[in-house]
């Protein structure tokens, strides 16, 4: 059978020609943005690609089809449309059977970009268990993605916002192989540092590209997570992000904000909280995953 997926012209030369290709997730655009600075965002997230030698894929649902690889007017469509479903796992196959308009968050972008044969996603930062969630059971399914869908995935850590100890043990149980670049500590997002130290560590893109070449040898479920520190000169240190969070923690709690809503709601108030920083580091660090997610993709291309 057919799969729903359509190609951009970018995209398709890029696969004719064996070309290194990088999946990009599209909620960034849907949800975590206003238009046009969503839109903005995301072509500098591809230029950057495009610059380390690989070619974007951003990857949306829209009428019926995965679309691997966003053209200008596309793209200014998402970034415009309204009533846009946040695909993961559970929604993926609803909103095409639909005909109605995704963005695709981690879980969904690994998929799509498995169906597509790309093996490198970048994006910001992945879910992961969430604070209380001994009581709530509120964790991503991010996670169970990561151990079953053969896909590179790079990202600054976890969102800070989570419980990242209990989503460092989730990620362990599961079997996926948590690679800190560059660095012995486990990043948290907006800051280099989570006093963590990470499972795993490697300093170049040749070293991971080898690694998930190996996995695919030896047959192993799954895929990789690199956590990639957000650049020294963006990020938010620790001491100063951690009262942030938890007073954004106590304002939901005390709002009863709960479910799908608490990281919007905690992403937002922080953005306040940090007079637009938040943001800032945010791009920054998704336009280092970029480039250092077309480093790996360059390397694997190569063979």
């Amino acid at each position: 059978m057919t799969l729903p997926l359509v190609y951009s012209t970018e995209v398709a030369d890029a696969r004719a020609s064996g070309a290194a290709l990088v999946a990009l997730e599209s909620t960034i655009i849907t949800h975590g943005m206003p238009w046009p600075q969503n839109v903005e965002t995301a072509r500098a997230v591809e230029a950057a690609v495009r610059r380390a030698g690989a070619v974007p894929a951003t990857i949306a649902v829209m009428g019926g089809q995965i679309h691997i690889g966003l053209d200008a007017s596309t793209l200014d469509r998402l970034g415009q449309a309204h009533g846009v479903m946040k695909l993961s796992r559970a929604d993926l196959a609803v909103c095409l059977a639909s005909g109605a308009t995704g963005a695709t968050t981690v879980a969904a972008t690994m998929i799509c970009a498995r169906l597509a044969g790309i093996s490198v996603f970048a994006t910001g930062g992945i879910g992961g268990v969430h604070r209380g969630a001994e009581h709530s059971f509120d964790i991503s399914a991010d996670l169970s993605e990561l151990a079953e869908t053969p896909v590179t995935v790079i990202a600054a850590g976890a969102k800070a916002i989570l419980d990242l100890p209990k989503t460092l043990e989730m990620l362990e149980t599961r079997g996926v192989p948590v690679i800190a670049y560059g660095q012995d500590e486990f990043p948290a997002f907006w800051s280099r540092s989570s006093g963590l130290r990470a499972p795993l560590r490697m300093d170049s893109a040749a070293e991971i590209a080898a690694a998930h070449r190996m996995r695919a040898r030896l047959g192993l479920p799954g895929g990789q997570l690199v956590a990639n520190p957000i650049p020294p000169a963006d990020e938010i240190a620790r001491d100063i992000i951690t009262p942030v969070i938890e007073q954004a923690l106590a304002e939901a709690a005390a709002q009863g904000i709960s479910a799908k809503a608490v990281t919007p709601f905690l992403l937002q108030r922080i953005f306040e909280l940090t007079d637009g920083r938040s943001l800032a580091a945010n791009i920054a660090l998704v336009l280092n995953n970029a480039r250092l997610g077309a480093e790996i993709a360059v390397a694997l291309a190569r063979g």
